[in-house]
């Protein structure tokens, strides 16, 4: 990758994580245009049309990311709730369904502002190889960034996800569960928590989950869908 194709992604995925989608969307879109590899890239594009209710468009960008990396699980529950925005809903439930079952250093004395740099770093390295479909080394980088700076509730949650998406559920709700107990309504943690939870059979925890997530933030478009998926299944089993 060329410096101006790297330098187009950092600021890329600096605008996106302030939601300043349109520039993030320019920024990533010259990304694509050298590199169509990129399975994150094309996931935070489906979000950022998703978001503008361009949902054909958001339903292209998650299915190219699949594509390149098909363990992707967030680009597949995205998918799965586009699916559902369009009315494609055994498409949605098939997703779903899929992206579930594939789930399966001590710090020195620095001072904060450089340790919480070296953190970052850490979790930079991570994103990558979580990206790259490398569970296991991004949980890793995760792991030392943590170690530096183990109040980085983005980066726990970084790191519970990556385990999840290696197979290790158990390891992952104790993570997902150490979120909730600093920030009771980090309400993403709550939403990856019930789909673990879900993943291993726990339905009912799964659901209760949930419903808190919606008792936060009553427009939560993806628990009320997995909600609805669920009920429909158990109907099904009646």
């Amino acid at each position: 990758m060329d410096e101006q194709t790297k330098d187009f992604l950092k600021l890329g995925k600096d605008a996106y994580r302030k939601k300043e989608y349109s520039r993030a969307e320019d920024y990533l879109t010259r990304v694509v245009e050298q590199h169509d590899d990129f399975a994150d890239v094309f996931n935070m594009l489906g979000v950022i049309c998703h978001d503008r209710g361009l949902f054909t468009k958001a339903q292209q960008n998650f299915e190219r990311a699949l594509a390149i990396n098909p363990r992707y699980t967030e680009a597949a529950l995205n998918l799965a709730v586009t699916y559902n925005d369009l009315g494609q809903y055994d498409q949605a439930k098939g997703v779903f369904t899929k992206a579930l079952s594939a789930s399966k250093t001590e710090p020195g004395e620095l001072d904060p502002f450089v340790r919480g740099k070296i953190a970052n770093m850490y979790a930079g390295i991570g994103d990558v190889y979580q990206a790259a479909g490398l569970y296991e080394r991004a949980a890793d980088e995760y792991k030392k960034a943590l170690s530096l700076g183990p109040g980085f509730v983005d980066i726990r949650l970084k790191l519970a996800q990556s385990l999840r998406d290696d197979g290790k559920q158990t390891e992952a709700l104790t993570e997902f569960r150490k979120i909730i107990e600093d920030q009771p309504s980090f309400v993403s943690a709550r939403v990856h928590l019930g789909v673990t939870l879900y993943s291993m059979g726990k339905t009912q925890e799964a659901v209760l989950e949930w419903t808190e997530v919606l008792r936060l933030d009553p427009g939560n478009k993806s628990c009320q869908m997995y909600i609805n998926l669920v009920k429909e299944e158990a109907g099904r089993k009646v």
